[in-house]
C-alpha cells in the first residue's frame, strides 16, 4: 500500500515483508520498543506494528510541525486489519488520473504552485478509465488514449476540517489531440506544459511525493518491457 501522508512517503508492506536493503537507514521492532517521534528520523523501517502503534506513528507525522523524516516503510501484524483502519479513519475518495506523453515528452500541469498530474474524483457509474480520460479532457482539453494502469497511490489531507483519504489509480496515456489543449482556470491550472524527461526530473523537485512516485513506477515498468 502506497500512501502519502503530509506528503511523505508510507510505504505499508504485508506480514514477514522487509524494505529492499539501501532503503532505510533506521529500524525500529515495535513489538519491543517505543515509537517516538525522535526515532521517526530520515528513513525509517517499522517492524510488527499493531493498530494502535500505527495510530500513534499517524499522529506523530500527520501534522503542520516540520518532520525530519523523509520515508517510512511499515511492516504491519495484520495487513487488511491496517486497511480496514484506515478506510474507517479516514473519508475515502476514489480518483485516477493520468501520465500523458506524446512522442518523448510528459505533460504536465502547474497549479497550486505545484507542478501535477492531471487526476479528479470518480463520478457516480464510472469506471477508473472512464474517469482518467475524462478529467484529462476536462482540466486540459485533451484528446487522449488510455493504456495500461500504472500504479495506484493514497494520500490523506483535511478538507472542512475532515480527514480524507484519496485512492488514485494512475494509467499511462497517449495524447492523441492536444491542439486545442489548454489550462482549466476553474480547476486552478495555471499552466500546462509538455515536458523532457530532464525537464520533468527539474520539476518535480517542485511538486508531491506521490507525483514522483508515479513517474518512478511508471520507468519500473518501462524497464520491464525491454
Amino acid at each position: 500500500m502506497n500512501l502519502f501522508i503530509n506528503d511523505i512517503p508510507v510505504l505499508v508492506l504485508k506480514p514477514g515483508q522487509q524494505p529492499s536493503e539501501g532503503s532505510y537507514n533506521h529500524s525500529i521492532d515495535a513489538s519491543t520498543e517505543a515509537i517516538t517521534k525522535a526515532k521517526l528520523i530520515h528513513h525509517v523501517w517499522v517492524n510488527n506494528v499493531t493498530i494502535p502503534q500505527l495510530d500513534e506513528i499517524l499522529n506523530h507525522i500527520n501534522t503542520k510541525v516540520p518532520t525530519h523524516l523523509l520515508s517510512l516503510t511499515i511492516t504491519a501484524e495484520d495487513y487488511q486489519a491496517v486497511k480496514v483502519y484506515l478506510k474507517g479513519k479516514f473519508k475515502v475518495i476514489k480518483a485516477a488520473g493520468g501520465l500523458i506523453l506524446k512522442k518523448d515528452k510528459f505533460l504536465m500541469i502547474y497549479r497550486m504552485k505545484k507542478w501535477d498530474l492531471p487526476k479528479g474524483k470518480k463520478e457516480s457509474g464510472e469506471k477508473d478509465k472512464q474517469t482518467a480520460m475524462r478529467e484529462v479532457e476536462e482540466e486540459c482539453n485533451i484528446k487522449v488514449k488510455v493504456g495500461k494502469k500504472i500504479c495506484t497511490t493514497w494520500h490523506t489531507y483535511t478538507m472542512n476540517k475532515r480527514s480524507m483519504l484519496k485512492k488514485t489509480r494512475w494509467y499511462i496515456m497517449e495524447s492523441l489531440d492536444d491542439s486545442e489543449s489548454k489550462p482549466s482556470l476553474e480547476e486552478d491550472i495555471e499552466e500546462l506544459r509538455w515536458m523532457t524527461q530532464k525537464e520533468v526530473y527539474l520539476a518535480l523537485e517542485n511538486s508531491y511525493k506521490s507525483i514522483r512516485f508515479v513517474f518512478e513506477e511508471y520507468y519500473k515498468t518501462r524497464e520491464r518491457v525491454k
